[in-house]
């Protein structure tokens, strides 16, 4: 994980939202002590704002942020106003609610902006925090001077991220992915829905004011175009922020597959021996030539293929005929001293070390090599690849298979460690509106199961007294 220091990374920078905070000039980190995961990455919390009109993409973005966000270890958590309103107001009956002239319903939707930014400031200043991405239109640039109102009193820094589209064809789809499916249209037939919903764009669009480069550009900001055709970026002030951005740039809506599994068993994996750099098994070289077979019958566009640099891997890609690309980052966890040692050597040799990894397994690190949290970092290029590219198969190993998957299904670092990636099984991933669907293929050619269930009542107490003693050298 990174970490860096909490001092601001330019002089002079925020220094007028820090001075309520702390007469010392930076913010004390009240997180690092609740949680040892958090990455202190900026001086203060963040507070994303989401700009633009209905069906253009924010809750998208938003999500995705959320899920990346939280991935590379930064409490991230997404505020959507839509959501306030419908707690608020049960029954939806039309666009009419929106219209501006509506002042009941004017009334509601500022009262649920409100419960929305009391929760955002809950979450930053009281519940460790230190991103909040508020999803909702904030068309208007009074809604905008509230928020940073809100954000300067608060300390946060706030980044605004516009999302710009005039294609019709997008938006209508959009519409017909996405807001169908809104409990606001559960029990309306597709073309009246679909009218209401642009009727309720209609609501907007007279009081729209986007962020403008010359009254804005003080702001910090970036204008995705539609669906990342262009974009505009103002004033990054931090490392937060160009992260942000160059995620936003990466990402793509085009319709595709990633297809990830494992290499084939390995002669290791019989063993029972964890790492090393062994070859195929012959149950590993008969699952090659099935996933070969099998990705030949899917008839891929495009297909791209890529692999770890270790030998079972490329053994296995091989087997396909077709081109692939070898990556360093894809390479299994380090185990350290424990490569090619056995869980029970391991628990017999180190255990204390065993014990520490049971509770704690995305943290821990094996003396002399790496964690998941550690492994995490490595693979964030892949991942922004993985976004980048279109169909794809990653051909890799099971803690980094892990890693690849936690991402896309937004699990959390305690569920990562211990998610199933069995061998000899193709995980099919396909993006859809908020997430990703899942299809486990099974190629029916039987391998040892590698698995470890998380153990329950690890007590590092209750080890026999000369376990603890027995603490190995680099200790």
């Amino acid at each position: 994980m990174i970490h860096t220091h909490l001092l601001p990374e330019h002089p002079g920078e925020n220094q007028r939202s820090i001075k309520p905070l702390t007469t010392r000039g930076f913010i004390p980190s009240r997180n690092v002590h609740k949680r040892s995961s958090t990455v202190c990455m900026t001086n203060s919390p963040t507070l994303i704002v989401t700009v633009g009109l209905p069906a253009r993409g924010k809750t998208y973005i938003s999500k995705k942020l959320t899920r990346y966000l939280n991935w590379i270890g930064v409490p991230t958590k997404e505020f959507n106003v839509g959501q306030y309103r419908r707690e608020c107001v049960k029954i939806y009956k039309s666009f009419e609610f929106f219209r501006p002239d509506n002042e009941e319903g004017l009334k509601i939707r500022k009262q649920c902006a409100l419960a929305a930014l009391n929760d955002v400031r809950q979450y930053l200043s009281v519940g460790g925090g230190q991103v909040a991405v508020f999803d909702a239109t904030n068309t208007t640039r009074e809604r905008r001077s509230t928020i940073l109102r809100f954000a300067e009193q608060n300390g946060y820094k706030v980044f605004f991220v516009e999302s710009v589209c005039e294609d019709p064809d997008v938006i209508a789809q959009n519409i017909v992915q996405v807001k169908l499916g809104s409990p606001d249209y559960i029990d309306c037939n597709t073309e009246e829905a679909i009218q209401d919903f642009m009727k309720r764009i209609k609501c907007y669009e007279n009081s729209y004011q986007p962020l403008d480069e010359v009254l804005d550009k003080d702001l910090s900001y970036i204008k995705v175009m539609d669906v990342g055709q262009r974009y505009l970026v103002n004033l990054v002030l931090d490392h937060i922020q160009s992260r942000i951005v160059y995620y936003l740039m990466n990402i793509h809506i085009t319709p595709r597959s990633i297809y990830l599994c494992r290499h084939g068993e390995s002669e290791l994996n019989i063993r029972g021996r964890i790492g090393g750099d062994s070859g195929l098994s012959s149950g590993g070289k008969e699952f090659a030539l099935c996933l070969g077979k099998f990705i030949q019958e899917q008839n891929i566009k495009d297909l791209k293929v890529w692999t770890s640099q270790m030998k079972r891997t490329i053994q296995t890609a091989e087997a396909l005929g077709m081109p692939y690309e070898q990556w360093k980052a894809l390479n299994e966890i380090d185990a350290g001293v424990c490569e090619e040692m056995m869980y029970e050597e391991i628990q017999e040799h180190y255990p204390l070390e065993f014990a520490l990894r049971d509770q704690d397994k995305y943290r821990y690190r094996y003396p002399k090599g790496e964690s998941y949290e550690d492994l995490v970092q490595r693979l964030e290029p892949v991942i922004m690849e993985l976004e980048r590219q279109e169909n794809i198969l990653v051909i890799c190993h099971q803690a980094v298979m892990r890693c690849l998957l936690a991402y896309f299904l937004d699990k959390s670092a305690d569920e990562l460690p211990y998610l199933k990636c069995p061998l000899h099984t193709v995980l099919k991933l396909t993006p859809v509106a908020y997430g990703c669907k899942v299809e486990s293929i099974y190629l029916n050619v039987k391998a040892v199961n590698t698995h470890r269930d998380k153990p329950e009542n690890v007590d590092i107490s209750r080890l026999p007294e000369e376990a603890l003693l027995t603490v190995p050298a680099h200790h």
